[in-house]
């Protein structure tokens, strides 16, 4: 086998200059993967109109738990792959990822069949606006049935991330960018397709990148560490075990997150149109800086990993620390951005009067969110990285279900504060996670686990 290798080791040098070589990449990744639905958002604000940004906007949440869901299992393969990598164990690695891409695939094929089999039902629950449901079963159905496309991404994503690679992801992700934006002018705009249209160029987009990535990777397949026969896809149960019992919390806190944010969805649906595109926009505003900050926390992860796996815990601390630094000056940044931006920011999406004006209700109201955020890229990515999964379900829970719709709920229709309530209360959810991961962390209570490589 070639000496060249894609994987790198995270266990000797500058804590803070890897973190930040592996973050900025990662960070550049994650915002070329909220362009594919910001560019989607904002060519349909332009020739559609409010009603079908409103559809984008409610149908990209309900594919969003799809994706993260998938994204949480990939994420446990990820510190699987990290933890191998750390204890120098490349043999098992190899079957780590052969047993990822088969749970991953079959999956998001389950997936598929849900949407394109139960889309009515779907609709029904979200509370769809008449305006803009056709549009939305349009774009739900069409995207839907691409959705092996998204989950491969994220899964090959996840297997590089392991590896502490974060060139290759934004080289597959920039290739899908470019397809979209193009696409997305070309079928929504010139020809007219509407949401249809925009639903297209992104299922195109997404299948580039994926089979780019394969491609690329079978390619270089000594470098990737993984022979792509046939046979090398068979899951190993052991494997499969410990893939589900980590990433069943990751899945658990991002699927929850998501149905949450249906919810409350269908709470502000019940306000008017104006309010359902507004709250759209503004989640798509969020969603970009929140994916950009989580490359912070993807790459502490890898790092995180493969220095516990080794023994050196003062090195997974000093992760964390520098983490934590980063993301809170990275959340300045952010707060800062909406505080003399924020409308601006919306009038990118769409040109309706009443939405600008909304707007400064959603900023208010979500700025109160971002600290938390801050706090959670280091501690998550700890918990997450050490492979504590009954910690991460339980916060997950905490997150996901009881404070972002009892909170949202509390405040916007028990407390009467509408709009407003509903905004804050599902922001103010991420204390919940914050809070105790960081607690956890501090306490140092987590000396006394057993490494999970150790049974790898």
């Amino acid at each position: 086998m070639s000496t060249k290798t894609i994987s790198k080791d995270l266990t000797t040098g500058s804590v803070w200059k890897q973190l930040v070589l592996l973050a900025l990449p990662f960070m550049a990744s994650n915002a070329l993967q909220v362009l594919y639905s910001t560019i989607d958002m904002i060519i349909v604000g332009e020739y559609v109109g409010t009603p079908g940004l409103s559809a984008v906007s409610q149908s990209s949440q309900i594919l969003n738990f799809a994706t993260m869901v998938t994204l949480g299992f990939s994420n446990g393969g990820q510190v699987l792959i990290s933890q191998a990598l750390g204890a120098g164990k490349r043999k098992e690695m190899s079957e780590i990822i052969g047993t990822l891409f088969t749970l991953i695939m079959i999956f998001a094929l389950v997936m598929t069949g849900v949407f394109l089999g139960f889309y009515g039902g779907i609709m029904d629950v979200m509370n769809m606006p008449e305006e803009s449901y056709a549009m939305a079963v349009h774009y739900l159905v069409i995207c839907g049935a691409g959705l092996v496309f998204t989950a491969g991404y994220n899964m090959v994503s996840a297997v590089l991330r392991g590896m502490g690679d974060s060139k290759r992801p934004f080289m597959f992700i920039g290739i899908a960018s470019f397809i979209n934006l193009v696409l997305d002018l070309l079928f929504t705009g010139a020809w007219g397709m509407g949401v249809a249209g925009a639903a297209l160029a992104t299922i195109i987009g997404q299948a580039a990148s994926f089979v780019f990535s394969v491609f690329y990777l079978m390619k270089h397949k000594e470098e990737f560490g993984f022979d792509f026969r046939l046979e090398s896809f068979k899951p190993n149960g052991k494997y499969v075990k410990m893939i589900l019992g980590l990433g069943a919390p990751m899945a658990i806190q991002s699927g929850c997150i998501n149905i949450s944010m249906l919810f409350v969805n269908s709470m502000v649906n019940d306000i008017n149109v104006v309010a359902s595109a507004t709250f759209g926009v503004g989640m798509r505003i969020d969603d970009i800086i929140n994916k950009v900050s989580q490359g912070i926390q993807h790459a502490a992860m890898p790092i995180i990993s493969q220095n516990i796996a080794a023994r050196k815990e003062k090195r997974a601390v000093s992760t964390v620390w520098c983490a934590w630094a980063f993301s809170g000056a990275f959340t300045v940044v952010s707060m800062l951005l909406y505080i003399l931006f924020g409308k601006e920011m919306f009038m990118l999406f769409s040109d309706d009067v009443l939405v600008h004006e909304m707007s400064a209700t959603f900023i208010k109201a979500i700025l109160w969110m971002f600290p938390a955020l801050a706090v959670m890229r280091g501690s998550s990515a700890f918990i997450q990285a050490i492979g504590n999964a009954r910690l991460s379900m339980v916060l997950a829970l905490l997150d996901g279900v009881v404070l972002r719709i009892g909170l949202s709920w509390l405040i916007g229709i028990v407390w009467a504060q509408g709009f407003y309530g509903f905004v804050l209360g599902y922001g103010t959810a991420a204390y919940g996670c914050a809070i105790p991961g960081m607690i956890y962390f501090l306490s140092g209570v987590w000396k006394k686990r057993r490494v999970l490589a150790e049974d790898i």
